[in-house]
């Protein structure tokens, strides 16, 4: 009996292993940009980490979901089609394609999402909104909507439709945007629609809902964009305020609103950073706020703790760790580069004088390191995170091309980064 306890437990060990591996959606199992996987290299080589391997990519800024052993990714065709690869990690062969049709031209053009994958299904959305869920047996498409032209979107927007497909329960959340409807929630098996949510007050913008447990319940959080005029290095004039809303992810029913925090262009999802608290960034001189949300009587409240323009990142959310928040704050009006900052928001350093400007790369925690591409210089660096000063443990320039803004993705000791030619594949671990 013994024996067979011992065996079932390692295979439970390896079965767990294999799940810790896995990153199956934007910003990893949790999406928070924080990996659970130990046992990284703490030094590289001159040159960086090995580079496993090296594949052609359409130009964009999509990285993969990795389950398996497989790494599927959006990639895009020209200016005429979408297409989901699927590789194989460890060498980078394509196993598989998809391909169909959305045509448009976008301002930084091609792909731009990262893939959702739940149990034998994969999700994804592309710049011209078109929403896919496709079974990873057959290698075909079970059902597809598009949450733009569905909902009464006219032209798209300039930067095209941004959304991390997000599963909660057996539905699909994304955020349309248009003005019909604000958030949607699909279910996951058909594609019928489950429920539409208001408007969204203010502008259409980047941002992927995000699932928080906050005031005692499990909320959506969204935030939409303000007009140039009503942002903070706006005129003043014909004022759109953007909000952060939070939802009732069941219904789509508003919660609570905050209006106070304006950016023109909002792409970082929100950071929980415990006791109910959110942080929200973002570039364009947006800055940062950290809100509170309590739960009184039969609704929800929402308080301003402290605004600041010290922190402000641009692409990605910044990640916690032990209590300090870490982000590229380059922003195309400031350099103040990698920033860490307490959650009281007391700022502890800045890079701003360093010769790497962290501009919109991605970056991520794994094992007490972060993992950051600057995203204009190509560099791959491995960090540090201290409150007490800027750590850069190694690097090397292993990207080409500017515009290197993609999130990350590890799994298994695999990390891959990409510009707006190439994905590689380097060992970590």
């Amino acid at each position: 009996m013994c024996r067979y306890s011992l065996i079932i437990s390692a295979v439970l060990l390896l079965f767990s292993c294999s799940v810790m591996a896995n990153w199956p959606q934007y910003l990893g199992p949790d999406r928070n940009g924080i990996s659970p996987e130990t046992g990284l290299l703490r030094s590289w080589p001159e040159s960086g980490p090995k580079v496993l391997w090296t594949i052609s990519v359409g130009a964009g800024y999509a990285s993969p979901a990795i389950v398996g052993g497989k790494a599927y990714f959006l990639d895009r065709i020209e200016d005429e089609k979408d297409s989901l690869r699927c590789l194989n990690l460890l060498t980078g062969k394509e196993l598989w394609s998809y391909e169909y049709d959305a045509p448009g031209r976008l301002d930084h053009k091609g792909s731009r999402n990262v893939p959702t994958i739940e149990g034998e299904y994969i999700y994804t959305c592309g710049p011209f909104g078109d929403l896919y869920c496709f079974d990873m047996n057959t290698r075909k498409a079970v059902w597809n909507k598009n949450i733009w032209k569905d909902f009464g979107g006219g032209r798209v927007p300039m930067w095209g439709i941004c959304q991390h497909p997000l599963i909660y329960g057996d539905t699909v959340v994304v955020a349309c945007q248009t003005d019909k409807a604000g958030v949607v929630a699909y279910e996951k098996a058909t594609g019928e629609l489950r429920w539409s949510s208001a408007k969204l007050p203010g502008l259409t913008g980047y941002v992927t809902p995000k699932l928080v447990k906050t005031g005692g319940a499990e909320q959506l959080v969204m935030i939409s964009a303000c007009s140039k005029s009503a942002a903070p290095d706006g005129d003043g004039r014909d004022p759109v305020a953007g909000a952060v809303v939070g939802m009732d992810p069941r219904t789509g029913k508003t919660l609570w609103e905050y209006k106070g925090y304006r950016c023109r262009i909002p792409i970082p999802n929100v950071v929980e950073t415990g006791d109910g608290r959110l942080f929200i960034t973002g570039g364009y001189k947006a800055g940062s706020v950290m809100l509170k949300v309590e739960k009184k009587g039969g609704g929800f409240t929402v308080s301003e703790l402290y605004k600041t323009d010290d922190f402000g990142s641009h692409a990605h959310p910044p990640v916690l760790y032990e209590g300090h928040l870490y982000g590229h704050c380059t922003t195309n009006t400031r350099r103040d580069g990698m920033v860490c900052m307490d959650l009281d928001g007391r700022v502890k350093w800045k890079t701003e004088r360093s010769p790497v400007v962290f501009d919109k790369g991605g970056f991520i925690l794994a094992d007490g390191l972060i993992l950051s591409v600057d995203g204009r210089e190509g560099i791959l660096n491995l960090i540090k995170p201290d409150p007490a000063g800027f750590k850069r443990l190694s690097h090397g320039k292993l990207l080409d091309t500017r515009e290197c803004w993609a999130p990350l993705a590890l799994s298994d000791g695999k990390l891959i980064i990409r510009d707006q030619q190439q994905m590689k594949c380097v060992l970590v671990k």
